[in-house]
């Protein structure tokens, strides 16, 4: 019988897409927890940076990985040849007019977000320990897609069945998603420019938790995820009742 450890106290957490944003929020709310941290992502700098800033010590490591690749996500499991938990932030955003869709931006966006995640899948898995679980990360515009999000849209849908078809093909190890709603994150900075104040105030007086999401709420969904040994297959929405308006 499979054990699920109890707590993230002592184990290993891959966050991948670890650099900036929710993954870096997640890497922290991991060590506050007790867990030892990798952070992986495309930039060698901006995970030095990131390093910098979590002041963890020895229990922070960053290992520089394009999951878009698969012979980076098996160097990168080479190098972490033991973990307890993957959990998967990364994404190249995409936002153009269906009319105009440049296709090499659109394979980015499958790439990074779904193909990425069969690769962690497919190299990840056997690198868990019993207990362990992979988490990835879907959203909101699955449901209530945005004009000029529709590759983002479709690849978080794909995403979500994708959970539920390899939490039954990987078992007992846990294939869980997070789907964020508006998140103050960089992305923002560019999909909104200069309307991002403006375009959150309008948001979040129409949102029944009546704020825009924070890094720090996601984070504290992926450690739930991480932590029950009982969740499986499941797509936790972080939206602040987005579906609802």
């Amino acid at each position: 019988m499979t054990t699920t450890p109890a707590g993230l106290k002592d184990r290993t957490v891959v966050v991948v897409g670890g650099g900036s944003g929710i993954g870096l929020a997640v890497a922290r709310e991991a060590l506050a927890r007790g867990a030892e941290v990798v952070l992986a992502g495309r930039s060698p700098e901006r995970l030095a940076r990131a390093l910098g800033g979590l002041g963890a010590g020895p229990r922070a490591r960053a290992v520089a990985a394009d999951v878009r690749r698969e012979d980076e996500v098996v160097r990168l499991f080479r190098e972490v040849p033991a973990a307890d938990h993957v959990v998967a932030t990364a994404v190249v955003p995409a936002y153009q007019p269906i009319a105009a869709f440049d296709l090499e931006a659109a394979r980015a966006v499958v790439d990074s977000k779904l193909l990425g995640a069969l690769l962690l899948a497919k190299h990840g898995a056997p690198a868990l320990r019993p207990g362990g679980s992979l988490t990835f990360t879907t959203g909101i515009a699955a449901d209530r897609p945005m004009p000029r999000g529709s590759m983002i849209a479709a690849v978080n849908g794909a995403l979500a069945a994708f959970v539920r078809a390899a939490a039954l093909e990987l078992a007992p190890l846990r294939v869980n998603a997070l789907s964020p709603g508006w998140v103050d994150t960089e992305i923002w900075d560019a999909v909104a420019g200069e309307g991002k104040a403006a375009t959150f105030a309008a948001m979040a007086e129409r949102l029944p938790a009546r704020r825009i999401g924070r890094p720090e709420d996601v984070a504290h969904a992926a450690a739930f995820l991480m932590e029950n040994g009982f969740t499986t297959g499941s797509v936790l929405r972080v939206d602040g009742g987005h579906p609802l308006i």
